[in-house]
């Protein structure tokens, strides 16, 4: 078994080790979040941890109605530009808490009179030292060089943190379920779409709100371990240009969530299977295109992320199919340290 392999099947146990601490843990910050009464929140992050951050901005916006951007660190550690930041509340993500330029924008946006928060897998580190509040995230050890159990863990600490903040029972109530869920999650066989996915060039990945976060954590995810390049687009904007791509080698994978977005993905996906057999999505709402099968955890962000869970099994298996290392993928590291 790969370690990618073992690290995703850890994901309900990790995410159940996480919610544990919860009212210890994450109800005190997102007290202090509640109290400082931000006016808009930035994210900090790279990599996964940025896609993460990308699925806490629609969560944030749709829970509590503020606003979100992504700051670039360079900003702070390229140019040293300082940051007028007051009313802002300020999420970093990052998995080893070590990447310097992460840490250097936390420190501006804290300087520049942001609220500071880091969501990390290892405490302490120089991001957790760097902000006011740092959240142990509990993924625990992560061997494979691509990120998964702490993906997971840094969106359900943001979940959490959401949910306390907005004081939000519904939200409250599937993250308590979602252990159980994720299980389900996991079982999944998505290895139908080996076949074709494996001989691609290239292929594309939808979604739409939270699950346009999914689908851009897949294709990063196919370029780390299979080497297979992938892009991911919201449906909105498949048919602005990128639908010209597609031809019947150009496989589509599209995530639905059991949310408002649902019908607009399976519309956009009906339109592409004429020109693609080979069109997967996890609805049942699409006689056209190929169903992925899915969990419908009761809430419309827990089944965003569930989505992703059965993608890493299959993602893993892409990699072995190819002839490729999962854990080690060409040219990459665990820690990836910019400035």
């Amino acid at each position: 078994m790969t370690k990618m392999r073992q690290e995703t099947e850890e994901i309900p146990v990790a995410v159940a080790r996480l919610l544990e601490t919860a009212p210890e843990t994450i109800a005190p910050i997102a007290k202090a979040f509640k109290a400082f009464d931000p006016r808009v929140v930035v994210t900090i992050a790279r990599g996964s941890s940025d896609h993460a951050a990308y699925f806490l901005k629609y969560a944030i916006e749709l829970v509590l109605g503020l606003p979100v951007a992504s700051q670039g660190p360079s900003i702070a550690s390229i140019y040293g530009a300082p940051m007028k930041m007051g009313g802002a509340a300020t999420i970093a993500i990052s998995q080893s808490g070590a990447s310097s330029d992460i840490v250097a924008m936390a420190e501006t946006a804290r300087k520049g009179g942001a609220l500071t928060a880091a969501l990390v897998n290892t405490l302490p580190s120089p991001l957790s030292q760097a902000c006011e509040h740092a959240l142990d995230i509990r993924a625990g050890t992560e061997y494979a060089v691509a990120a998964t159990k702490s993906y997971v863990n840094s969106i359900v600490a943001g979940l959490a943190l959401i949910a306390y903040w907005a004081e939000d029972d519904a939200l409250k109530t599937a993250l308590e379920r979602l252990p159980e869920q994720l299980e389900k999650a996991e079982s999944l066989d998505w290895s139908h779409m080996l076949e074709p996915v494996a001989k691609a060039q290239s292929l594309y990945m939808l979604g739409r709100g939270p699950t346009m976060a999914i689908a851009a954590e897949a294709a990063l995810k196919c370029k780390e371990t299979s080497e297979l390049h992938a892009e991911a687009y919201s449906s909105a904007e498949m048919l602005h240009g990128p639908v010209s791509l597609v031809d019947r080698d150009f496989p589509v994978i599209a995530f639905a969530a059991r949310d408002a977005a649902e019908s607009s993905i399976v519309d956009i996906v009906k339109g592409v299977v004429a020109k693609n057999p080979h069109c997967y999505i996890s609805s049942d709402q699409s006689a056209d295109a190929i169903q992925l099968p899915f969990v419908a955890t009761g809430h419309p962000l827990t089944d965003a992320l569930a989505l992703i869970v059965p993608f890493y099994r299959f993602v893993e298996q892409l990699s072995l199919k190819r002839g490729l290392d999962p854990d080690n993928p060409a040219a990459l590291k665990k820690v990836t340290v910019t400035r």
